[in-house]
C-alpha cells in the first residue's frame, strides 16, 4: 500500500477525539467546566481557535496561558544569534515602555512631550553623525529600516525627476535607476521594485571583502542614477562598505560629467556602531556627497524591535511633496513616513538609552561586543576546522608591527560589525567531504542556539556561510558555550563513518513549520535575486 504524500496533522487530531456523551446528567455549566480543568478551562480538553473566530471567549488569564505556553515553543531570544535585533533592555526600560504603551506618536496635538522627545532623538542622530547643522537637518522615526531605507530612496528618486524636469529631459525613458552592492539587504531591492526605479545590482567578490567594489559599481552610473546605497555593515559578513572610496569616484564623476549622484548610506547597524568604535572612520555627512542616512534603533541602538530612523543633512534634500499638512488632529501637524500610525513607546526607549548609555556607555557596549566577536573569530579559526570571512579580529596593515598594538582598541583592527562568519576550512572540506555545513546549524538548533547556514551573495552564492551576530547580551562566557558546542557537534560528525539517515532527514525537514494555513505556496514570490532576506 502506498503511503501518502502528506498527512494533515489538525485532520487527525480531529478525527482522534473522544466523542460527545450526550448523557442528561451530563454537567455542563460553565463554572463547573472551569472550576474542572483550571488551567486551559474549556480549551484544555478543545483546540484553541487556529481558523475562525470562536462564538465565545475565554477569560483572560486563561488565553494569556494558553498562548503563553504555545509560543514557549519559539526559539530562545538569548540564544538567537541570527538576528541584528535587540532583545534586552534594562528594566526601567520596560517599565517606561509599559507606561507608554498606548501613546500613538501621530497624535501629536494630545502628545506635545512624546512628540518633543522624537525631535530630540533626531537632532540626536545628526549631532552624531555630523549633519553641518542639527538645526537645518531633518529626519524621522520609523519602523525600522527598511521604511527608513524607501524614505531615503524616495526623496532621491523625487529630486532626480525635479532635476529632469528643469532640464527639460523625460523622467519615463528609460528611467530612473539606482546603484547598490549585490550584498544588499532585500528592502533596499524592495524601494527599487515597489517603486519603479531600475535596481543595479554590482557584483561581489572576495577581492571586495564580499561588498560593493566602489570601481566596479562606477561601471553602472549614468545620468539616469537617482543615487547609490552605501551600506555600513552588510548583513552577511558585517563588513563595511567603502562610503569615503564610493563619493571620491562620484566627486571625480561630477567633475567629468557635471552629474551629480548623491549617496544614501544604509547604517542599519553600523550607525550605531561606528561613531562610537570606528570614529576616525569618514562615513557620513562628514561627506558632503552622503545625503541621508538610516539605522535600526532596534539593533545596535539597543532599543526593542519597532524603531528606526532616517535623516537628512538638510531640508533640502527632502522634498516638500514628499512631506503632508495634516488638519484633523487638532492642530496643524506634518508627516512624512510611509505609515501613519505607530507606537510612541519605541522612540521613548531609545531616548532612554540616548540618556542612560550616553557617549561613553554606547562605546563601551560596541568595543566589548566586537571584543567577543574577535574572541570566537580567532578561536574557531585555531580549531583547524573553520575559516573566517569576516575581518574585524585582522589588525589593519599599518598596526601589525607597531610595538605598542593594543589588542583591546578596536580602531586597531579592521572596521566592521561584531559578526562572525565562517565556513568550513579547505582542509577540513577535503577530509569530510561527505559533511554538510548546514548540519552544523541544525545540530547547534538542538542545543538552543540559532545559527543560519546560509549562501553569500550572488557569483559566491557556491560559498555557505554560518553566521554568528554578537550583541550585548552575548557575554564571553556565553560565547565560551557556544564554542565548546561548535566543536563538539563538529567532533560528533567526524566520528561518523558516514551521514546518519537522521541528520539526512533532520535537514530536508528542519525549516517547516506543522502548519501553512494563510502561508503563501512555494512560487508565490518573485524569483529570488541573491539580496539579502533572512532574518536580520
Amino acid at each position: 500500500m502506498a503511503l501518502s504524500k502528506h498527512i494533515n496533522p489538525n485532520r487527525l487530531i480531529r478525527e482522534s477525539k473522544d466523542k460527545k456523551y450526550n448523557h442528561h446528567h451530563l454537567i455542563s455549566t460553565k463554572e463547573s467546566h472551569s472550576a474542572s480543568h483550571p488551567y486551559g478551562a474549556r480549551y484544555g480538553i478543545t483546540s484553541t481557535p487556529k481558523f475562525h473566530i470562536p462564538s465565545k471567549g475565554t477569560p483572560a488569564q486563561i488565553a494569556y496561558q494558553l498562548i503563553h505556553d504555545e509560543l514557549s515553543l519559539d526559539g530562545s531570544p538569548c540564544l538567537n544569534l541570527a538576528s541584528f535585533v535587540n532583545t534586552w533592555m534594562p528594566e526601567p526600560a520596560d517599565k517606561l515602555m509599559l507606561e507608554n504603551m498606548s501613546k500613538n506618536l501621530i497624535d501629536q496635538d494630545e502628545y506635545p512631550m512624546t512628540q518633543e522627545i522624537h525631535t530630540r532623538c533626531v537632532s540626536i542622530l545628526a549631532d552624531l553623525w555630523h549633519a553641518p547643522s542639527t538645526h537645518q537637518a531633518i529626519g524621522t522615526a520609523t519602523t525600522g529600516s527598511s521604511e527608513a531605507i524607501q524614505l531615503g530612496g524616495l526623496a532621491m528618486k523625487r529630486l532626480w525627476q525635479e532635476r529632469r524636469k528643469a532640464q527639460g529631459k523625460s523622467i519615463h525613458e528609460p528611467g530612473p535607476n539606482i546603484v547598490m552592492g549585490a550584498n544588499a539587504q532585500v528592502a533596499l531591492e524592495k524601494f527599487a521594485r515597489y517603486f519603479e526605479v531600475e535596481c543595479r545590482l554590482v557584483p561581489v567578490s572576495v577581492e571586495s571583502k564580499y561588498r560593493l567594489d566602489p570601481k566596479k559599481a562606477m561601471e553602472y552610473v549614468d545620468e539616469n542614477t537617482i543615487g547609490v546605497y552605501v551600506i555600513l555593515g552588510s548583513t552577511y559578513t558585517g563588513h563595511y562598505e567603502p562610503v569615503k572610496e564610493m563619493s571620491d569616484l562620484l566627486d571625480e564623476y561630477e567633475q567629468k560629467t557635471g552629474i551629480s549622484v548623491p549617496i544614501h548610506v544604509d547604517g542599519a547597524s553600523g550607525a550605531f556602531v561606528a561613531p562610537f568604535a570606528h570614529p576616525k572612520l569618514l562615513w557620513d555627512f562628514k561627506l558632503p556627497r552622503v545625503v541621508s542616512i538610516n539605522t535600526s534603533g532596534h539593533k545596535f541602538g539597543l532599543a526593542y524591535v519597532g524603531i528606526g530612523w532616517v535623516v537628512w543633512r538638510s531640508k533640502e534634500y527632502l522634498p516638500k511633496d514628499l512631506i503632508f499638512e495634516l488638519h484633523y488632529l487638532g492642530s496643524i501637524e506634518y508627516s512624512f513616513s510611509l505609515n501613519f500610525s505607530r507606537p510612541a513607546a519605541p522612540i521613548i526607549a531609545q531616548y532612554f538609552n540616548f540618556v542612560h548609555l550616553g557617549f561613553e556607555g554606547y562605546r563601551a557596549v560596541a568595543k566589548d561586543d566586537l571584543k567577543n566577536a574577535r574572541l570566537l573569530s580567532r578561536a574557531l579559526e585555531k580549531s583547524g576546522w573553520y575559516t573566517v570571512i569576516s575581518d574585524i579580529h585582522r589588525p589593519k596593515a599599518e598596526d601589525i608591527n607597531t610595538q605598542d598594538f593594543d589588542e583591546e582598541n578596536p580602531e586597531n583592527y579592521e572596521d566592521g560589525l561584531p559578526v562572525v562568519a565562517f565556513r568550513f576550512s579547505d582542509s577540513f572540506q577535503e577530509s569530510y567531504p561527505e559533511i554538510q555545513q548546514k548540519w552544523i546549524q541544525i545540530l547547534l538548533r538542538t542545543k538552543g542556539w540559532i545559527v543560519p547556514n546560509y549562501e553569500l551573495a550572488p557569483d559566491l552564492e557556491q560559498v555557505e556561510i554560518l553566521r554568528v551576530v554578537i550583541r550585548e547580551h552575548a557575554t564571553e562566557s556565553l560565547v565560551d558555550r557556544l564554542l565548546e558546542d561548535i566543536i563538539e557537534v563538529t567532533e560528533d560528525l567526524i566520528k561518523e563513518e558516514s551521514p546518519t539517515n537522521t541528520l539526512t532527514l533532520l535537514g530536508k525537514h528542519s525549516h517547516k513549520r506543522p502548519n501553512s494555513a494563510g502561508k503563501m505556496d512555494e512560487g508565490s514570490a518573485s524569483e529570488y535575486s541573491g539580496t539579502y532576506s533572512k532574518q536580520c
